[in-house]
């Protein structure tokens, strides 16, 4: 991994999220990690008050928001050490899905190793031996049908095209880093 593809990574993660947003009917929202459990707080920049329940969501700053994806998901998903495709891909799906879901769907997209949502040196090192293309098609196809099937919950339709929409940006800048 070269800083270059962090810092590619990291903006375009920003620029999927936003700044901030405090929508009552999205559970990320919510310090509980459901509407209505816990306070309203709002999501910034991607950092979300239900996982993150104890930052200050409101006034989080772009610099803040930038060290809690390096250490909590970039870092967590073992990032560095993924071809730049998938690293990219992971990381965006670790922010927007949680870390264990992006893991698992890439264990899976990868065939052949366990799925444990641990990113070990098995991972990493069937990540690096499989054809990019081939596992990065299936793993974003993967979450495109994760999204369809979770909006199939009436609560979650009205975030379905904006995800959709966002996981086809991602598709085409991972494509391209081929």
């Amino acid at each position: 991994m070269t800083a270059r593809v962090w810092n590619s990574a990291r903006q375009l993660t920003l620029n999927c999220e936003g700044g901030f947003q405090c929508d009552p009917a999205d559970d990320g929202n919510w310090t509980g990690g459901r509407v209505g459990k816990g306070k309203l707080v709002g999501t910034s920049h991607g950092i979300s008050a239900a996982a993150y329940p104890h930052e200050d969501i409101v006034n989080m700053t772009q610099e803040r928001a930038e060290y809690l994806y390096k250490r909590d998901y970039w870092d967590k998903c073992k990032c560095d050490y993924l071809p730049d495709c998938l690293s990219v891909a992971v990381f965006d799906f670790a922010i927007n899905s949680g870390t264990d879901r992006a893991i698992k769907y890439l264990q899976k997209a990868i065939t052949g190793i366990k799925v444990d949502g641990i990113i070990g040196n098995q991972t990493i090192g069937a990540a690096n031996r499989v054809p990019p293309r081939k596992v990065l098609k299936q793993y974003m196809d993967d979450r495109t049908d994760f999204i369809y099937r979770w909006a199939q919950n009436p609560k979650n339709k009205k975030f379905e095209k904006g995800i959709i929409q966002r996981i086809e940006k991602v598709r085409k800048f991972c494509e391209e880093l081929i």
